[in-house]
């Protein structure tokens, strides 16, 4: 089978999955869990693969659907995305409160919005007025993991990688919990980023590993994002519709 017509028949398959879930959601119930990967029979596709020709035509097409996806962001209104920010803190209190009760003494890395991402500073700020720790994730050198450094409320910001604020100094720290904005998302809990691969590098290096948590809109949900074996599945995956996906206790 080609690269193309095995693409095709995944996004096929899925697309069936998809749409019998959101049939029985109708009804108010659930023909399968929320993370239905398990479901699509392993010919169909294989993670693990390293086919040349395919990972080529994966690339493609996450391209392409990274301009759309991204496209389709920068055109929802700023009202709208303002609620949805709003929306997905009350579901990141409520995931963190089941998951370590009081968040006073937690590391959560965040991120500095940018293109349209949601912003979540007001969280932050409150989450740093409850005892947590905030930090950002900085670029020291192109291609390599990034760290992250404190962050709260009137430090001092200067530009960094992709001119993006981060914090001008403090110590690195580890994160408990990290936070990654999505571009576009699927229920298995794989995110599509920017295609720079800096939050797969960093994640694959983190030690002890953080809860991984996704973020996003969703209206940026996929079918697959046809992952590869550097693609890291987050634990959880929020948007402003609740908690989306969980593949970790």
């Amino acid at each position: 089978m080609s690269a193309p017509d095995y693409i095709q028949q995944v996004s096929s398959a899925a697309e069936q999955l998809a749409a019998g879930n959101r049939e029985d959601n109708a009804t108010g119930s659930f023909a399968s869990p929320p993370c239905f990967a398990h479901e699509i029979a392993p010919s169909y596709f294989d993670p693990l693969g390293a086919d040349p020709q395919q990972a080529t035509d994966v690339a493609r097409w996450r391209k392409a659907r990274r301009t759309s996806l991204l496209q389709d962001r920068a055109a929802l209104p700023v009202a709208k995305r303002h609620d949805a920010s709003l929306a997905v803190a009350r579901t990141l209190d409520r995931l963190l409160a089941e998951r370590h009760g009081d968040v006073a003494g937690l590391t959560v890395s965040a991120w500095w919005p940018i293109k349209a991402e949601l912003n979540l500073r007001h969280w932050m700020e409150d989450m740093t007025g409850r005892g947590a720790t905030i930090v950002l994730p900085v670029v020291t050198k192109p291609g390599t993991p990034m760290i992250f450094r404190t962050w709260r409320p009137g430090c001092r910001m200067v530009q960094g990688f992709w001119k993006i604020p981060v914090p001008a100094e403090g110590p690195e720290r580890i994160p408990d919990v990290t936070l990654a904005p999505v571009v576009g998302w699927d229920n298995a809990g794989f995110r599509l980023g920017y295609g720079g691969g800096y939050f797969d590098r960093t994640l694959a290096a983190l030690r002890p590993r953080p809860f991984l948590i996704g973020v996003g809109i969703q209206s940026a949900r996929l079918s697959t994002i046809f992952p590869q074996p550097h693609d890291i599945a987050m634990d959880a995956i929020v948007t402003e519709f609740g908690l989306q996906c969980r593949t970790k206790p």
